[in-house]
């Protein structure tokens, strides 16, 4: 048997088979603050602040594995000073805590080996397959093939939320939990060409044939990001399609495979919202 539940009103994920407990975050940004400072808007560090929440989750919850889902650091490419002072402080601490770490590279993390301490296991961007029960990535890439054998995926990247807007023209932003039904046979079209396979109107059969997997994926969990001072994109804008039709959406959105509109949508304290065209109204 094998759960999968929020954490309190923490966008943290807890991933549970048996006795085996595993812990996911994401997007955490650190560095964004430099980029802000950049811009005359100066924030303190949140690396402190995440730190000391991951740490009450991780002796709360006594997980075995933690998997960071992404964008660790923001520099796109590079590091920052300060990113080269924070993330191993940060990675340090956590190796402490959790006898297994793991990131699944996002597109923010490049050469972020150099930062990361050797216990670090830093997983490429088409992701992780856990107990074949879920799939998961950053969202930025399409998954390997043998992922599409997980009935859920759980991605980044897309730092989810909603905007409520009342008559007076008052507006709130928060994020929240994303769970979107998926075609699964749009999935394997996009994974399988992106692994330069041609298969026209036999997908299922290849998959099955080339990578021993059954074709199962029914879902996708948008987490929000862990960084909890970054905002989001309200998945309820009419506009989201139009301001973020690049690079943020990723490719499993953009291709038409997760039905957004029908996707579920809850606050971190677990409030459910409604579906994604009923909260359009309000964005």
């Amino acid at each position: 048997m094998t759960s999968l539940k929020p954490i309190g009103s923490e966008p943290a994920l807890l991933l549970q088979r048996a006795r085996e407990k595993v812990v996911v975050i994401g997007d955490l940004h650190i560095g964004w603050e430099v980029t802000l400072g950049q811009q005359g808007i100066h924030v303190p560090s949140q690396t402190a602040k995440m730190l000391q929440r991951l740490t009450a989750i991780i002796e709360e919850k006594r997980p075995s594995r933690l998997i960071l889902l992404g964008d660790v650091k923001h520099s796109v490419t590079g590091a920052e000073l300060e990113e080269w002072r924070d993330v191993p402080e940060f990675f340090e601490r956590l190796i402490k805590l959790v006898p297994s770490v793991q990131v699944i590279v996002g597109n923010h993390d490049g050469n972020l080996e150099p930062l990361t301490p050797s216990k670090v296991e830093l997983l490429p961007p088409s992701g992780l397959a856990l107990w074949g029960k879920f799939g998961l990535l950053h969202g930025h890439a399409w998954p390997a093939p043998e992922i599409l054998g997980c009935e859920t995926l759980i991605l980044g990247h897309l730092h989810p939320a909603v905007t409520l807007r009342d008559a007076l023209g008052y507006r709130l932003t928060k994020p929240v939990w994303v769970t979107a039904p998926c075609s699964p046979k749009k999935l394997l079209q996009g994974t399988l060409k992106t692994a330069g396979i041609s298969a026209r109107s036999r997908t299922e059969q290849v998959l099955e044939e080339r990578f021993q997997v059954e074709l199962k994926t029914a879902r996708c969990v948008f987490v929000p990001p862990f960084n909890d001072f970054l905002g989001g994109r309200p998945v309820n804008s009419k506009r989201i399609e139009v301001t973020h039709a690049g690079e943020g959406l990723g490719p499993i959105i953009r291709s038409g495979a997760v039905d957004l509109d029908e996707a579920e949508v809850h606050l971190l304290d677990g409030t459910y919202l409604g579906r994604v065209r009923q909260l359009r109204v309000f964005g």
